[in-house]
C-alpha cells in the first residue's frame, strides 16, 4: 500500500478522530495540540466516538503525558457526551 499524501487539518480547536487510524493518533494528537497552542488556542475538543471506549482510553493516556495540558474531561452532552473529550491546554511562553 503506498504512502497517501499529508491531510491539511484545520486548526480550529476540533479534532474528529473518526477519520483517522487507531496507531496514528499517538502521533497526531500531541502535534494538532501543538499546532492549537501556536495558533493560542487553548480549548479543544476531541471527538473519538463512544464505541467501545478503546480509542477515548488511547487518548486520555496520551494527555496524561503532554506538559502542555492543563486539565481534560469528557464532554457535556451539548459537545459529544463521552464521545468527546474537552482539553484544556497551557498557553506558550
Amino acid at each position: 500500500m503506498e504512502e497517501s499524501e499529508p491531510i491539511e487539518l484545520p486548526i480550529d480547536g476540533i479534532l474528529d478522530l473518526h477519520t483517522f487510524q487507531p496507531k496514528e493518533v499517538k502521533d497526531l494528537l500531541p502535534d494538532y495540540l501543538t499546532a492549537c497552542r501556536e495558533h493560542g488556542i487553548l480549548q479543544v475538543r476531541v471527538i473519538h466516538g463512544k464505541g467501545t471506549g478503546a480509542l477515548r482510553q488511547t487518548v486520555h493516556a496520551i494527555l496524561e503525558r503532554l506538559p502542555g495540558v492543563v486539565s481534560y474531561r469528557l464532554a457535556g452532552e451539548d459537545a459529544g457526551g463521552w464521545g468527546a473529550t474537552l482539553v484544556q491546554l497551557k498557553p506558550t511562553g
